[in-house]
């Protein structure tokens, strides 16, 4: 059995014209301050489906918002520094060294700022003897090295020049003049360490670590074998002999024209001006020949001979200057043309040792004892 309850507002809180309302509460239902105890329960039960939901959804949201933020917003990162390339620091660290020798050489009392312009420390230096005393020629670069990161070693070859009048050397004796005048025209050289690294701008700075260093001349060395045979005189009878004398005479005297004496493929240009009148070629090396067996003939088109040319050539002076050119000919049509003019002789291919037999094989004693030539291939 239901029953009714009827709600009534007082008259004082009564809206004017305002007609009254009615709840029907079910049965077992209560009033608690205008609010049912059925609504309490679904409003609660919304809030805590809702606190739920933010529960699940918020690392969701958030794990979201951190994979989709741009890369900008993260740590800003550094800019690799850019440095100068291998090769430009060395040719820069090279001509550095190069105007520090030639500053150093020829300093003296009061030159202290013009050294600091390349070594900095220079500026406490105690120098001697009146400026510009001496005086370095050919100055030259006959070794560079890089002995750490951004670190070269620069040695430089100088020849020293006194700037005195002749005659202002008292020596006591002629040995102590002949070994002055041995000094004076030697050839010196000075080792700079330098420091090369990027400017602000991009561009290459040096800086000398130390003032230069004297130090011994550079070791020689023996010279490489050459795949030539020995010089032997160059018989004018003989096609290549004919064939080098026609080329270098158009290439160094200017007569004749040069792409009549060039293999096809081949690209010359004559030395303009002509330097040399004429020019006498006096003694040839042959790849591969060892006797003086006269040579009259030309071998079959598309021989290669490689060979080296001693010459003569005489100047407008009528002075004649030795030569020596490295070429490549080619045999075409029953006669040698030039298919290259070298840049340096061809070395000869340094011996190996032998192979190691096959398995199964017996060792050969002729093997063991003879070299094999390096392949070219």
């Amino acid at each position: 059995m239901k029953s009714a309850w009827s709600r009534r507002p007082a008259k004082e809180a009564a809206v004017p014209d305002a007609e009254p309302q009615d709840w029907d509460l079910d049965e077992g239902s209560q009033d608690v301050a205008g609010w049912s105890t059925g609504a309490q329960a679904n409003t609660a039960a919304a809030i805590r489906w809702t606190a739920w939901g933010l529960l699940v959804l918020g690392p969701l949201l958030g794990a979201f918002a951190y994979l989709s933020a741009p890369a900008q917003a993260g740590p800003a990162q550094r800019k690799p520094v850019p440095t100068a390339p291998a090769a430009t620091g060395a040719q820069g660290a090279a001509g550095f060294a190069q105007l520090f020798v030639g500053a150093f050489i020829s300093a003296g009392e009061g030159d202290q700022d013009k050294l600091a312009a390349y070594y900095p420390d220079a500026t406490s230096l105690r120098l001697e003897g009146p400026s510009d005393r001496r005086r370095g020629e050919q100055l030259t670069v006959v070794r560079l090295r890089q002995t750490d990161e951004g670190i070269w070693s620069v040695t430089v070859a100088a020849r020293i020049t006194d700037t005195k009048p002749a005659g202002s050397h008292q020596a006591d004796d002629k040995a102590e003049a002949k070994a002055a005048a041995a000094a004076a025209q030697a050839v010196r050289y000075f080792q700079v360490p330098v420091a090369t690294a990027a400017t602000a701008g991009g561009a290459s700075g040096y800086t000398a670590l130390a003032m230069p260093a004297e130090v011994a001349a550079p070791e020689r060395i023996e010279a490489p074998g050459l795949v030539y045979g020995p010089m032997r005189p160059a018989l004018p009878a003989d096609p290549r002999t004919q064939a080098v004398t026609e080329f270098l005479t158009a290439y160094l005297a200017g007569a004749g024209e040069l792409d009549r004496y060039l293999a096809p493929g081949t690209n010359l240009v004559p030395v303009v001006p002509a330097p040399y009148t004429g020019i006498a070629v006096d003694t040839l090396a042959i790849e591969g020949e060892k006797g003086n067996e006269p040579v009259t003939t030309v071998p079959d088109d598309g021989t290669t001979l490689r060979l080296l040319v001693a010459l003569r050539a005489t100047g407008h002076d009528e002075v004649r200057v030795p030569l020596t050119y490295a070429l490549t000919l080619k045999a075409r049509a029953g006669r040698w043309e030039i298919a290259s003019l070298d840049g340096a002789p061809t070395p000869a291919a340094a011996p190996t040792a032998s192979a190691a037999p096959n398995a199964g094989t017996a060792p050969s004693t002729a093997s063991s004892t003879a070299p094999t030539p390096a392949s070219t291939s």
